[in-house]
């Protein structure tokens, strides 16, 4: 924690913001220390830190003092983190929180999630150096060190030599450890391109196919579930998160709305994407408010809220005049229809089912009988009879 130092926490000219992350925990090694709960952000010039609280107390590190990173996996009641290698302070560093420190190392602990993406981000900016094609003032200024600093500087060179043979032999041994997960990965995703293609040669020649091995070989696909499912470790805890979750359900959801007639309540949806989602289980607000950003991402989806509470998603194209008239037709038909019947009926659950015998009583298509039998539906005569 002594490579740190005190800043205002505002870019300096030549100084691009990559990637900002709430909820980080900054610890001094293995020592917790009082930077609880901040903002992370990364430039292209620094790592910066600022308290959510109090945002007068912010620090930061440039890029150019890290040797290298690695991830911790999160484990029961611990948060994912990055290690952050620093090089030793060097002796015109500007204040900070702390002059000393047992450790050549920070980590960030991410207790709000979004750790792969921001890991992936800080290693580029590491990669790339681009601090030293845009330089700052700050930076201008070290340039300008002394002839002790130059030979310091050359021992640091040493240092970080030998640390990144080390990281190359680590990165060796990982790669082999992990080549037949790799294989097996890349076998998947091929696997589930053919079930795609299977699924629409299905669809084209439905003709030459029996009902029963249709419905086999969906159960098939179903069960092979998302490839990439969208998750809080990928984009975060945020909006972003909503956005392109919202995107997701849009694309595994058309085709079963398709199939049940445009619309389904939200339970139905929950219980679809999380056997899909396989162990990256949906959590029911997430799903609500992934759902309510479909309308306002132009998406063919909808979430629609009844007078009962009843949240169901619909197709943009679902036309709410047809669906009544349908179910006026159904219940002309049979003279009476309760919930249950009528679902029974039309193939839906009664939940559903109930809803839209309401919504057509509500615009006076049909009246209903509620006696100790229970709620009954009939047409309504005054409007086809004078």
């Amino acid at each position: 924690m002594d490579r740190f130092s005190w800043t205002t926490g505002l870019l300096e000219l030549g100084e691009t913001l990559v990637i900002q992350q709430r909820g980080v925990r900054l610890s001094d090694g293995e020592d917790k220390v009082k930077f609880d709960s901040g903002v992370l952000l990364l430039s292209t010039h620094r790592l910066i830190w600022r308290d959510q609280k109090n945002h007068e107390c912010c620090i930061a590190v440039p890029l150019s003092q890290i040797v290298f990173i690695e991830e911790q996996a999160a484990g029961i009641g611990k948060s994912a983190k990055i290690v952050v290698h620093l090089h030793p302070a060097s002796s015109n560093k500007e204040p900070g929180p702390f002059q000393s420190s047992k450790y050549s190392y920070v980590k960030l602990s991410f207790k709000e999630h979004g750790q792969i993406e921001f890991y992936r981000r800080l290693s580029e900016e590491i990669t790339q150096r681009r601090w030293e094609s845009m330089p700052t003032g700050q930076a201008m200024q070290v340039n300008k060190d002394s002839q002790a600093g130059r030979i310091r500087a050359v021992g640091i060179v040493g240092i970080e030599r030998k640390l990144e043979e080390k990281r190359k032999e680590t990165d060796k041994n990982i790669s082999e450890a992990f080549e037949d997960l790799s294989k097996l990965m890349e076998k998947a995703k091929e696997m589930v391109e053919l079930s795609k293609s299977i699924a629409n040669k299905i669809k084209e020649k439905q003709g030459d196919i029996t009902e029963d091995e249709t419905i086999k070989f969906k159960s098939y696909l179903l069960s092979m579930g998302i490839a990439n499912p969208v998750t809080r470790e990928t984009y975060g805890s945020g909006t972003q998160y909503h956005m392109q979750l919202a995107k997701q359900l849009a694309g595994i959801l058309q085709a079963p709305l398709e199939e049940r007639g445009g619309i389904m309540s939200l339970t139905e949806v929950y219980c679809l994407v999380n056997r899909a989602r396989g162990l990256e289980l949906l959590s029911p607000e997430d799903l609500v408010n992934a759902c309510k950003m479909l309308e306002s991402l132009k998406l063919p989806l909808r979430l629609r809220i009844f007078d009962s509470g009843v949240m169901v998603i619909e197709l943009q194209s679902h036309n709410e005049e047809e669906m009544v008239a349908a179910a006026l037709e159904t219940v002309s038909e049979k003279g009476s229809l309760t919930a249950d019947e009528f679902a029974k009926l039309v193939g839906m659950s009664v939940l559903l089912a109930k809803e839209r015998l309401l919504l057509a009583e509500k615009m006076g298509h049909l009246c209903r009988d509620d006696s100790v039998e229970g709620l009954r539906f009939y047409p309504n005569l005054f409007l086809t009879q004078s």
